[in-house]
């Protein structure tokens, strides 16, 4: 984990050689400055958790000077420090935006707490501005269900590897669950108390890519009209979650390379680097590996991703899960529409094995949700799929009550249409010759 940043603003060396033993003793990394110019400098150049700041300085009034540390850092905590009979200043100093003061003399004691109060209230001022950014609500913990074999190794991987900080690139088909398995190894690793940010690569403008990611200071550019803390920086001490990773133009992934390489940022308009300390997984539906080769993807991103990678099985490839997540959804959007559904009739859950879900268990997700807005009985009926829509197979249909010559007819019919109106080997498949199809095929006034 990266060490907290302390900058101390005083002209007198003793305070500062004091404080600076006291902090560094506690772990932290601490930087000084004597004048207003040297740390404005230092300012300019990195980022600072808390600033200890002498209100008595030569040169400016320290006053100012607050207001521009707040101005280049809005969360930088700033402690101020007032000699006695200026308590009255340090108070108005605070009410400009600093989070507490310390009399002169104080005692290492008091200056350990100052800072540890300061920290926290950085801290929960990220959080909390993460928490109104991200669009996503949790529900409690993450619930991956599943029984088949391919899913049981994923999760049994995955709580390995979520041990570790090894980057993770996570890939499968749109709407198999990769930022499902992104956030579960978050909360199984020892991370899982900070925070967990997603970027969704294929919605951002390209323009504002390095923004949202880096974050801005004010004036950068057209429309910067305030500080911006980007995606790195809200996820530091937790995840960030790079979610259709192929989407990224060339120019944006060397950017992200140092990031990932370096784990340090810049944001956009500053020349401040930003240490961040981040897990990072990505996800996509691209094979990345094709990418490279075609010259849409660089290799050496692709190698710091791709240190441990899943991938993740289409639905279709895994239909033992399909009743099991059937009913779990069943179970969600009863508790959600406030409706007392108790199960699917067994040929509903027939059709849902039978279906190929291109949109895989998001699909599912949708169709479950739907049935549970429109159900009006105990339990999930064919009719009720026929309300919402959902397209039956054709050899579904032979189900039906039907006559034997229909039955005949639309087997024929689906089996001629498999092989592309070849009548040769539409033949062969039924176990009749030729002249028998053909002598049906007229009958039905298809031929």
């Amino acid at each position: 984990m990266s060490k907290p940043r302390i900058l101390i603003i005083d002209d007198d060396p003793g305070i500062r050689d004091a404080c600076f033993h006291v902090l560094t003793r506690c772990g932290y990394e601490v930087d000084m400055a004597a004048r207003p110019g040297e740390a404005l400098g230092l300012l300019s150049q990195y980022e600072f958790d808390t600033v200890l700041l002498d209100l008595r300085m030569p040169d400016i009034n320290g006053l100012d000077l607050l207001k521009q540390i707040k101005e280049i850092e809005p969360f930088t905590e700033v402690i101020i420090i007032t000699a006695y009979g200026t308590v009255e200043s340090a108070v108005k100093a605070m009410k400009n935006g600093a989070c507490d003061f310390l009399e002169k003399p104080f005692n290492p004691d008091e200056l350990k707490l100052a800072v540890e109060k300061a920290l926290t209230r950085r801290r929960l001022a990220l959080e909390n501005l993460y928490l109104k950014r991200t669009l996503q609500e949790k529900e409690g913990k993450i619930v991956i269900v599943g029984e088949s074999p391919s899913i049981k190794k994923i999760i049994q991987l995955a709580k390995v590897v979520a041990q570790t900080d090894s980057n993770i690139l996570i890939t499968g088909e749109s709407g198999t669950g990769k930022g499902l398995l992104a956030r579960k190894i978050h909360e199984l690793s020892p991370r899982a108390q900070g925070p967990f940010v997603a970027v969704d690569c294929g919605t951002l403008v390209p323009t504002l890519f390095e923004s949202e990611l880096f974050g801005h200071v004010k004036g950068a550019f057209t429309g910067a009209t305030s500080h911006k803390v980007g995606k790195f920086e809200l996820a530091n001490g937790g995840t960030i979650f790079f979610d259709e990773i192929g989407n990224i133009s060339i120019d944006i992934q060397a950017k992200l390379l140092k990031a990932v390489e370096d784990k340090e940022i810049s944001p956009v308009g500053s020349h401040k680097v930003v240490k961040v300390d981040v897990r990072i997984i990505a996800a996509t539906n691209k094979n990345l590996e094709e990418e490279v080769k075609k010259g849409t993807f660089r290799k050496d991103l692709f190698y710091r991703l791709n240190v441990v990678s899943f991938n993740l099985p289409p639905l279709r490839e895994r239909i033992e899960d399909i009743p099991l997540l059937a009913r779990y959804f069943l179970q969600k959007f009863g508790r959600k529409y406030h409706k007392d559904i108790l199960d699917f009739e067994e040929e509903v859950l027939k059709r849902f094995s039978k279906h190929p879900w291109p949109g895989n268990v998001r699909e599912l997700e949708n169709t479950i949700e739907r049935l549970v807005i429109f159900a009006t009985n105990s339990h999930i009926t064919l009719a009720d799929l026929k309300l919402i829509g959902f397209k039956i197979q054709e050899d579904e249909v032979l189900a039906e009550d039907l006559p034997l010559e229909e039955v005949e007819k639309r087997y024929i019919l689906r089996i001629l249409k498999k092989y592309g109106g070849n009548k040769s080997k539409t033949a062969k498949v039924l176990g009749i010759d030729r002249k028998t199809l053909r002598q049906k095929l007229v009958r039905w006034g298809l031929s």
